[in-house]
Parts: structure tokens; sequence; C-alpha cells
């Protein structure tokens, strides 16, 4: 099943309930901020150039920052988010259905609780499961980068039982949770990700100090 334009729509949904000033997990960031991130990689190809080449990431950020100002309104905001909502322009790499599902489902969710869980009160969502499975096929995949700062070998661990071996070393931890948790984990936002970590008490305390996911 293709789970990238639900999420895709759980995401915009997201984003309006928000409305523009509020806060996310994103660093420097609020929701117009994350809304223009959104809408440029799919639309400007310098700006998704940006995000992965660092000689263009001024360039990035200086589209990303004038779109946010211009969208800190209600109205503007709610155009913005309805034009990511409605998909990549014509030209853009990400019409093609598996450069959408490498490049986008693991975005859109941690996007999503970027959002969801910058406030207070917050709870996990009930995922599906074939979701869930999807979620952590494409963590596997990119689990070694998201811990290369990490001077520790990392197990991941879903409490049904699967298991992977992301880095290997002297010493290693396993990081337990289910596959969303573990993705907010990997992807840096440790203090709002559900999961257990299991190890001597010296490589869990490195491993809340390291660089996780940049």
């Amino acid at each position: 099943m293709h789970f990238v334009e639900p999420s895709r729509e759980v995401l915009a949904e997201t984003l309006l309930a928000a409305g523009p000033g509020s806060a996310t997990l994103c660093e420097g960031w609020q929701t117009q901020h994350l809304a223009a991130h959104l809408y440029l990689r799919e639309h400007r190809a310098a700006v998704a150039l940006g995000l992965v080449a660092k000689p263009l990431s001024k360039v990035s950020d200086k589209a990303t920052r004038k779109l946010a100002e211009a969208s800190s309104i209600r109205a503007e905001y709610t155009k913005l988010v309805e034009k990511f909502r409605s998909g990549p322009s014509a030209l853009s790499p990400m019409k093609l259905p598996i450069v959408d599902k490498n490049v986008n489902l693991i975005e859109y969710f941690v996007h999503t609780e970027d959002v969801r869980r910058a406030t207070k009160r917050w709870a996990p969502r009930a995922l599906d499961e074939e979701y869930s499975s999807a979620l952590w096929d494409e963590l596997v995949k990119r689990a070694a980068i998201l811990y290369r700062g990490v001077d520790l070998g990392i197990i991941l661990v879903r409490p049904s039982g699967p298991r992977h071996v992301a880095k290997r070393a002297p010493v290693s931890v396993a990081i337990v949770g289910e596959p969303g948790e573990l993705l907010m984990h990997a992807h840096g936002r440790t203090k709002h990700a559900l999961v257990t970590v299991e190890g001597e008490p010296d490589a869990v305390a490195l491993l809340d100090s390291a660089e996780i996911g940049h």
C-alpha cells in the first residue's frame, strides 16, 4: 500500500489545525516555516538542492524565511498549506512514485509529529500495522546514516520482536520502541520519542549526549 498520500493529508490537516505561529520541534521554526519548507522542496529545484548541498543551503534558508514571513497570517498560511496538500509540481522528481516514497514517507511522519509533539499535551498515534512496518523498512535503510555520529553500536528493537543492527561497535545499546518512536529518536527528537534504551549506564549516557540524525 502507498502511504505517502494519506500521510500528506494528515500532515496538511495537522498544520491547519495548529495554525501559523505555533511551535514545532524543528529548532527556530514555527509552523509557517515548516509549511514553507514542505512546499518549496517540491516546487523549487534550487531549494530542494539546498537541503542536500551545502553551497546552496543559503538559497534554501532565504527562500524558506521569505515565504514563511509572507505566510504568517492565517489566510496566506492556509493557502500555502493547501498548495502543499495539492502535491509536487509537474516537473518535480517527487511526482515519481518511487521517489515520492523514498523521500516523503519518513519526512511526512516526522514533521507531523514535529507539530503534534511541540505542545504540552500529546499522545502517540495508533498506527496501522502495515504503515508501521513501512516506516520500519525505511528506517532500516537509513539507520546507519542517522546514527553515524554516535560512538556506539546501535541495535533497534521493535517490541513485537524484529530487530536491526544499525551500527556495530565494541560497546552497544539497544533502543526499543515502536517504529514511529524509533524514527523520532533517529531523527534527533530524542526527548520526544517514547523509547527505552538498554545498555551499560556509561553507554546510555553517551547516547544521550550524542548528535543524532544530522
